[in-house]
């Protein structure tokens, strides 16, 4: 028989210990509001609120809303938690009653919909001040550790800290994925780093810097201006012009951003 949220792409994290060091990931404590997307059967739900959280779980699938109901009656009757049937993509932490609250993500989340739930909830109004996420161990490196940039950990870092915490082997989840999974911690989330440098323009610029892989920097980037205005604007920003977008860091692309115009 098919497991209930498989077909939605959800592995339940059935490992304790897992469930504990995503928790603690969080900084979780007496008082904290953790936003926890896809609780599915609640393991980590349980620990949130072990360490005294306030949670807001919110899932997509009746059945598994149903099983929490069962699993956790005076927790959700004592505004502890409180179980949304919805899916995360289209609720907001405004619609959620977090417009003017600090609050705190933690999720098992698809990892289909990785990016994408990061990337919303970094950009949002009210962002929160930090994510601790199950995420496909491939990608928590990508973000965390590697010395080569991607679109995706340009688009972390420009918003928070990024660090792999811990990995989580695939026997640690039912059904079991075929690949492994980590502990990612996004924390200090916040917009300081476009106080002088123009968000839109930004990710403008990165997107096409990253748009042709074989290509150099100065080749992407010239799909935007003059080749000469690049290579002066890299010359003047101590990149080398031979340099490919995944070499260049974060505090680059931010000099870029204020001369490329």
């Amino acid at each position: 028989m098919k497991q209930k949220g498989a077909h939605l792409g959800q592995h339940f994290l059935k490992a304790r210990w897992a469930a504990k060091a995503l928790a603690q990931a969080a900084q979780v404590g007496k008082e904290t509001t953790v936003l926890e997307i896809g609780p599915g059967t609640g393991n980590l739900t349980e620990e949130l609120l072990f360490l005294g959280a306030k949670v807001i779980a919110v899932e997509k699938d009746s059945a598994l809303v149903a099983k929490l109901h069962e699993r956790f009656p005076q927790e959700i009757a004592s505004g502890a938690l409180t179980v949304v049937e919805n899916d995360i993509r289209s609720v907001s932490p405004e619609s959620l009653g977090l417009a003017h609250q600090t609050y705190t993500v933690a999720a098992n989340i698809p990892y289909y919909i990785t990016g994408e739930i990061m990337r919303s909830f970094l950009t949002s109004k009210n962002q929160p001040v930090r994510m601790a996420l199950l995420v496909q161990k491939e990608v928590a490196n990508r973000v965390a550790r590697s010395e080569k940039e991607s679109i995706l950990s340009l688009s972390v870092k420009a918003y928070g800290t990024p660090t792999f915490v811990k990995k989580v082997s695939a026997e640690c989840f039912s059904p079991p994925p075929q690949v492994d999974s980590a502990i990612l911690l996004i924390d200090t989330i916040s917009r300081d780093f476009f106080k002088d440098v123009s968000e839109e323009r930004f990710f403008t610029l990165v997107k096409t810097g990253f748009s042709s892989k074989r290509k150099l920097l100065a080749g992407n980037l010239s799909k935007l201006t003059s080749r000469e205005q690049v290579e002066t604007a890299l010359a003047t920003c101590g990149i080398p012009a031979k340099i490919r977008a995944e070499d260049v860091s974060l505090e680059q692309w931010g000099m870029l951003t204020r001369i490329l115009k």
